[in-house]
């Protein structure tokens, strides 16, 4: 991924961060509705990733195709997309793909990190399915079949999974997008198991912790962050004391080798 795409990606997410968290599946339906319509022109696509037209003027082309066809939250994420700089136009369309996907794993996520668990292994489960017949393989990438009976056959191979898994295996086998659906549902999967990063603290420390430490910590941690997470730990003797905490992007680093580090610079500097 280029480097402006992947800033551009980043802040998009950041900024959408609380749309994203409250936005129902018709959101993420919308999006991906969107998307086709992009994906299906051209000439729109040009249109929404031209540098010399203004953000604003970028963001009007989405109003009058999409403001009478959608939610507002769906809109106003569609021009917070086209607001931004994209290395290329199939970048656009990726990061609309990304932000569909997101809502629907954000949905999952208001059951914890049991809900995006289960959504990752519906999203897996249906691709090792799929993986295991060729028969399969070929129904599901004939480009004469009709999306309908895709969809079916969809439907009758994943029976029981969660509304939000069945928006995006549907979206799999009817518009991958040039990929192969089991591709596409890896892809998904992938994502949503980036987001359960969030629920887990991967923490390092020099030596084991007792079950009594490593139920405080988790009651401290959970306090801390907000949220009840899943301990991950890692013991590094190399970190001399103390702990190190990763949740997501955020980390908290109490270690000695941390603090030396830290000294070292401020001395060399």
């Amino acid at each position: 991924m280029a480097a402006v795409t992947s800033e551009s990606l980043a802040s998009l997410r950041s900024d959408l961060a609380e749309q994203i968290a409250s936005a129902g599946l018709t959101v993420a339906d919308e999006l991906f509705a969107a998307l086709d319509v992009i994906d299906g022109s051209a000439g729109l696509r040009r249109a929404l990733t031209d540098p010399a037209r203004e953000p604003a003027g970028r963001a009007s082309v989405v109003r009058s195709l999409f403001g009478s066809k959608a939610q507002q939250t769906t809109v106003g994420m569609l021009e917070a997309v086209v607001s931004r700089r994209w290395s290329s136009d199939r970048d656009l369309g990726d990061a609309v793909e990304n932000l569909a996907v997101d809502v629907v794993a954000a949905q999952a996520e208001r059951g914890g990190l049991q809900g995006l668990e289960e959504l990752e292994g519906a999203l897996l489960g249906f691709r090792r399915t799929v993986a295991e017949s060729h028969e399969l393989q070929r129904a599901l990438t004939d480009r004469q079949a009709p999306a309908e009976a895709k969809q079916r056959l969809a439907a009758r191979l994943s029976p029981s999974v969660s509304a939000e898994a069945r928006l995006l295996i549907d979206r799999a086998v009817t518009q991958p997008r040039g990929l192969r659906p089991s591709a596409l549902i890896e892809k998904f999967a992938t994502a949503v198991a980036a987001r359960q990063q969030r629920w887990i603290a991967q923490v390092t420390t020099a030596k084991e912790l007792d079950s009594t430490t490593r139920e405080k910590l988790s009651a401290s941690l959970d306090r801390y962050f907000g949220r009840e997470l899943k301990l991950d730990v890692v013991v590094d003797p190399s970190v001399v004391g103390g702990i190190r905490v990763q949740v997501g992007d955020e980390v908290v680093d109490g270690t000695v080798a941390a603090r030396l580090s830290s000294l070292q610079r401020t001395l060399a500097g």
